[in-house]
């Protein structure tokens, strides 16, 4: 097997985040594979990354689009080196009692339930290849510690990443697969677009708040895979310097 590239899956790689940790393993010289629902927005963000990464289109809420990701990519390349499940939603900000179970769901299916799918699916391939192993690494938030006001469903989708992340770095220990998470606090998205331009905090208030370039997630995300599968980051959290996370209300 040629070992002179690693291969990479980034789910949720058309915009934000997940653009950018693709243009930046892209850079490194992984062989990436950019997935998302929407080919039209992969499209426009493969040519954005400045690199050639292959395009799937897939769901992560669905069991049976997940295996053909997996399948595509192993056929392709072989095998699997690094996973980033980085697809993630949120719900609206309402108050906890007005939200349908149909927005819980959602937000559940997608932030922690596709986390674990392609969890199982980057297991059934690293731990039978050879070189053996691989690194998976999950997109978290400071939200895995602390909440924001209306925000339930994301907040404890968040907290039980945190969990997988941790369940998943102790059963991959045995087939040398590492495990962590990145806690990112105010990338500048447009999923956090409202920060920016100001969002209700905790006594009521509506205040803007800092934001940091995608891109240094992107960094960090290099170092972490860039480490020797005998060595893991379990938990990192980027943000920025002084958003209110750190510290008294």
């Amino acid at each position: 097997m040629n070992k002179d590239f690693k291969v990479a899956i980034v789910t949720g790689a058309g915009t934000g985040v997940g653009k950018a940790i693709s243009a930046a393993l892209l850079n490194e010289g992984y062989r990436v594979v950019m997935t998302g629902r929407r080919r039209e927005v992969l499209e426009k963000a493969a040519q954005e990354t400045g690199g050639e990464p292959l395009l799937v289109v897939a769901d992560v809420t669905d069991p049976d689009s997940v295996k053909a990701l997996f399948s595509k990519v192993n056929e392709t390349f072989g095998r699997l080196d690094l996973l980033v499940n980085n697809a993630g939603i949120g719900a609206p900000a309402i108050p906890l009692e007005e939200l349908t179970l149909e927005q819980w769901r959602s937000v559940v299916d997608t932030n922690l339930t596709g986390t674990f799918l392609c969890t199982q699916e980057a297991f059934r391939i690293m731990k039978y290849q050879n070189p053996r192993g691989g690194r998976i690494i999950n997109n978290g938030s400071v939200s895995a510690y602390a909440p924001r006001p209306f925000s339930a469903a994301y907040t404890a989708t968040k907290h039980a990443v945190l969990g997988l992340t941790k369940s998943t770095s102790l059963d991959g220990r045995a087939y040398d697969i590492a495990c962590g998470q990145i806690d990112i606090g105010n990338a500048a998205t447009d999923m956090a677009a409202k920060i920016a331009s100001g969002i209700l905090q905790p006594n009521g208030t509506v205040m803007a708040e800092p934001t940091i370039d995608p891109v240094h997630v992107a960094e960090a995300v290099v170092y972490m895979a860039g480490l020797p599968l005998n060595a893991n980051v379990l938990n990192m959290t980027v943000m920025a310097t002084k958003m209110p996370f750190v510290g008294r209300g």
